[in-house]
This record gives C-alpha cells, structure tokens and sequence, in this order.
C-alpha cells in the first residue's frame, strides 16, 4: 500500500477541515437519498463543528497563555 502524503505545511488544521467538509457534501450531492448520503452530510455537519470548537478554544480567554505558563517539575 502506498504511503498517504501529509498536506502540505501551509495548509491549517483549520483549512483542512473546511475542505474534507466540502469534498463529503460535494460526494453527498451525487448520491441519491440514503443512509450513506446521511452518512456524508453528518460527518460533514460534525466536521464544521469541530472548526467552530476550534476556533472558540484557540480565540480569547481560553488560549494558553505560553509565556506566563508554569513548568511542572516532575521529581
């Protein structure tokens, strides 16, 4: 079996999630009604999800703070 390419390096986390969600609606499309275009269209539905839990954690308050963070010394 060939060994699968990573994406490449410019390419966001984020980008590419937005990008699987199109290519499973654009399959969804074609499809006719049935339980693998249902499939489809909820991983594609739990995908946008995904970017918008993303983008709350990586946004505001909730974003680490790497510069005032504590080190955990283990002993």
């Amino acid at each position: 079996m060939p060994a699968q390419r990573s994406p490449a390096r410019s390419s966001t986390f984020e980008y590419r999630l937005v990008q699987e969600a199109i290519n499973l609606r654009k399959q969804a499309q074609g499809m006719p009604h049935g339980i693998r275009r249902d499939e489809l269209l909820k991983k594609a539905h739990q995908i946008d999800f995904a970017v918008e839990v993303n983008e709350w954690l990586t946004s505001g308050p909730y974003r680490p703070d790497i510069k005032n963070s504590q080190r955990v010394e283990i002993a």
